[in-house]
């Protein structure tokens, strides 16, 4: 059965999909992080995630068809998360945030430089980072980049220059 909807706007259905606190953070770590287990998305929490509001989030996530759930071949308490084209589709939305985000908030310099490198590419260097994913997540053919590497260790570099 559908629950009702304030309106048939779409931002507000978007946000009636991903507008609460955690949605758009696990969001971020699977496709940012790589992460796809309960326990990872947990533990590398930045904002330190409660367990129940994940399972919670993990669950609507679900329900919302922005990710995939399956049970994990090497070990049976272990379910493996994986983004949906729906999800992947986010991703210039989230690059938007993160440039938004660097202008008019106070981030820090590590953590704002995986938005700049997605502000400074654009549109092509979303759609291949898209592709990644839908490789990683959806069995795409390999496009044979590798951004997601590179985001990481220009996020890693800034990590440790600020250590």
């Amino acid at each position: 059965m559908d629950t009702p909807h304030r309106s048939g706007c779409p931002i507000n259905l978007t946000l009636e999909v991903l507008g609460d606190r955690w949605s758009l953070i696990v969001i971020r770590d699977v496709i940012f992080g790589n992460v796809r287990h309960f326990r990872e998305l947990l533990q590398r929490s930045k904002e330190g995630i409660a367990s129940n509001i994940l399972a919670d989030r993990l669950k609507r996530l679900v329900a919302a068809g922005l990710l995939t759930r399956r049970d994990d071949p090497t070990h049976r308490q272990k379910a493996i998360y994986s983004l949906t084209e729906p999800a992947i589709q986010l991703l210039p939305l989230l690059a938007q945030m993160g440039a938004w985000g660097r202008r008019h908030t106070r981030s820090s310099p590590d953590l704002s430089i995986r938005a700049q490198l997605l502000e400074e590419g654009g549109p092509a260097l979303w759609e291949e980072f898209m592709n990644e994913l839908r490789h990683r997540h959806l069995g795409a053919a390999d496009p044979g980049t590798n951004v997601l590497g590179k985001l990481t260790a220009a996020y890693e570099a800034m990590r440790d220059k600020s250590a």
